[in-house]
C-alpha cells in the first residue's frame, strides 16, 4: 500500500458565511504530533478542475507528513455557493481569511499558506492580513493578475479559432471596460472582479517574514527558473524571507482537464517543508 493510500480521509464540511456556505475538505494529520497547518488556495477559474487531482495527491501527502490541511472552495468556485459572476476578489479574500480563522480554530503550529497560480496572489494578499507570522507555498505563482487576466481573456480568442464561439460586437475586454460582464469559456467575469484581478501583485507582505517555498514545473529535461522568476525572488530575498525556489520537470497540469500526476513537485513540497524548522503555535 502506497503511503498515500494510508492517509486519513479528509472531513469533507460546509463553512458558513454572510453570502453562503463555502466546501471545504479538512485532512487531519494523523497521530498526535501535529507539524503544522496548511491553507490551500486554489487557481482561478477552469485551472481549478485541471489542479484538483495533484492538489488532492499534495494534501494526503502533507497530512501524512504532521500537517493538517484545508482545502476550500471559493465564492462561486467549485462546490461553493454563488455562481462565477457573483464573485469578487474583496469576497474571496474574505473567504480565506474565514478559513483561516477555521483552520486555527482546529490545528496548532506554524501556518502556511499554500497558493496555486493565482492562489498565489489571495495567499499574499490574505498574509497582509495577518497579526501572526505565516509561511509561503507557492505553486507555479502568478506574478501579476494582469497576466492571469490577459491569459483568461485569450481563451476567447481561442475559442474563435476553433470555432466553438463567433465573433459578434465587443471583445470581452471592451465589455468589462465598459461595465459589461463578458463570458469567456463558460464563466461569466465581472469587471469589478476583473479590475481587481488586475491590479493584483505578487509583493511580500509586511508581516514579520518567513519562509518562501517557489515551486515551478517545466516540461524541459533540464528546467530553471525564468528571468521574471529570478527578478521576483531577488525582491523577496531583500525582504527578508527564507527563499527556497526550484524549478522541476513535470506536466503543465494546470492547463488541461485529465489525469496528470506531479510526482516530482509532490515530493519536492514535502522536502522543502521538512527543512523549515518546527515552531511552538501562537498563543
Amino acid at each position: 500500500m502506497s503511503l498515500l493510500g494510508r492517509a486519513m480521509l479528509p472531513q469533507a464540511f460546509f463553512l458558513p458565511t454572510g453570502s453562503g456556505k463555502r466546501f471545504c475538505l479538512f485532512h487531519p494529520a494523523p497521530g498526535n504530533f501535529v507539524r503544522g497547518c496548511v491553507l490551500y488556495l486554489h487557481p482561478f477559474a477552469e485551472e481549478l478542475n485541471c489542479t484538483r487531482r495533484v492538489a488532492a495527491q499534495q494534501a494526503r501527502a502533507l497530512a501524512l507528513a504532521g500537517y493538517c490541511v484545508l482545502q476550500i472552495d471559493l465564492l462561486g468556485c467549485g462546490d461553493s455557493a454563488g455562481h462565477f459572476a457573483d464573485a469578487t476578489w474583496e469576497a474571496w479574500l474574505q473567504d480565506a481569511r474565514l478559513a483561516r480563522h477555521w483552520l486555527r480554530e482546529h490545528a496548532s503550529g506554524q501556518l502556511w499558506l499554500w497558493g496555486m497560480r493565482a492562489g498565489a496572489l489571495l495567499a499574499t494578499a490574505l498574509a497582509k492580513d495577518l497579526s501572526e507570522p505565516c509561511h509561503l507555498l507557492l505553486w507555479q505563482p502568478v506574478v501579476s493578475g494582469q497576466q492571469q487576466l490577459q491569459q483568461f481573456l485569450r481563451l476567447h480568442t481561442a475559442s474563435q479559432w476553433l470555432g466553438a464561439d463567433r465573433a459578434s460586437g465587443q471583445t470581452p475586454s471592451q465589455m468589462l471596460n465598459n461595465g459589461q460582464p463578458a463570458d469567456i469559456a463558460g464563466y461569466t467575469l465581472s469587471p469589478a472582479l476583473a479590475r481587481s484581478l488586475a491590479a493584483a501583485r505578487l509583493e511580500p507582505p509586511p508581516c514579520p517574514p518567513g519562509q518562501l517555498v517557489w515551486l515551478e514545473l517545466s516540461v524541459q529535461a533540464e528546467p530553471a527558473l525564468s528571468p521574471a522568476s529570478e527578478k521576483q525572488l531577488a525582491v523577496w530575498r531583500d525582504a527578508g524571507w527564507a527563499v527556497s525556489a526550484q524549478a522541476l520537470t513535470g506536466p503543465l497540469f494546470w492547463q488541461t482537464v485529465g489525469t496528470d500526476n506531479a510526482p516530482a513537485l509532490v515530493q519536492a513540497t514535502l522536502d522543502a517543508l521538512a527543512k523549515t524548522p518546527a515552531q511552538a503555535a501562537p498563543p
